[in-house]
């Protein structure tokens, strides 16, 4: 396996750089997470051209040339998050939401659901600020202060991935409204765990990396010896919060063991 990435998620065009390094190398098969939905298309369709099979994982891509999609339900996480916001907050109340970045399959799925499961389920809840934070700490940190000082009523807010709920969970603490505006991410890291363990994160919508990894590279691998693999995987969303974090279940899901 030859792994490689760009240093950040929003360059595109490196990771463009790279596909392209690799199909002049020759290598068998390739396994690609998205950066953006629609920037890729065009190296996964010259890949697809040269009959060598593309397996997507992590997040979608506006093309069907492909073997197999390997993935969260994201919008279902979105969602999941919603509704137990919903009911936190007994359907009233103004949110925020710290967004990712704009062409980014996975984090807008994420983003709709709870915004769509919000507007349906909950007209009592108002989200009043949205804003990306370009999938940096640092960004979402700066997004994140502008919309506490901007609504003074906020109660509480929702992070779409890693960065943006490290980025909202430090603008909490800076403001010291730990506890009075409650916080729903998404995704794990030793940061975020511990933000969840101190009170400071109500719930974290945990997906399983291991295993969309895990199945993603050996979908390649049965696709090089001209195995038929499922068109799709959902390798699941679980939503992890203080009373269930020490589980055995939870803990498996956290801290994967890599033998």
């Amino acid at each position: 396996v030859l792994w490689k990435g760009p240093a950040k998620e929003t360059e595109y065009t490196r990771q463009i750089e790279i596909i392209e390094d690799y199909l002049a190398q020759g290598v068998d098969a390739f396994v690609i997470a998205p950066t953006e939905q629609n920037a890729l298309v065009p190296v996964v369709e010259k890949i697809a051209a040269t009959g060598k099979p593309v397996i997507i994982f992590d997040s979608g891509i506006e093309t069907d040339k492909y073997q197999s999609f390997v993935a969260t339900d994201n919008k279902v996480g979105g969602s999941l998050a919603a509704q137990q916001l919903g009911k936190l907050l007994n359907g009233q109340g103004e949110v925020g939401m710290v967004l990712c970045a704009p062409g980014g399959a996975s984090t807008l799925l994420r983003e709709a659901g709870f915004r769509e499961t919000v507007q349906k389920d909950y007209p009592g809840v108002k989200i009043v600020a949205e804003k990306f934070g370009m999938s940096d700490r640092a960004k979402s940190l700066a997004v994140a202060e502008d919309m506490l000082a901007a609504n003074k009523n906020l109660v509480a807010i929702f992070g779409s991935n890693e960065s943006s709920t490290i980025g909202a969970l430090n603008a909490i603490k800076n403001a010291g409204l730990v506890g009075k505006v409650k916080l729903y991410g998404f995704d794990s890291s030793e940061e975020l765990i511990q933000g969840l363990r101190d009170g400071a994160i109500d719930a974290l919508m945990v997906q399983n990396p291991w295993e969309m990894g895990y199945q993603a590279v050996r979908f390649a691998a049965l696709s090089i010896d001209g195995n038929q693999v499922p068109r799709s995987a959902d390798t699941g969303v679980v939503m992890v919060t203080r009373e269930n974090l020490e589980t055995p279940e939870i803990q498996k899901l956290l801290n994967p063991k890599l033998d």
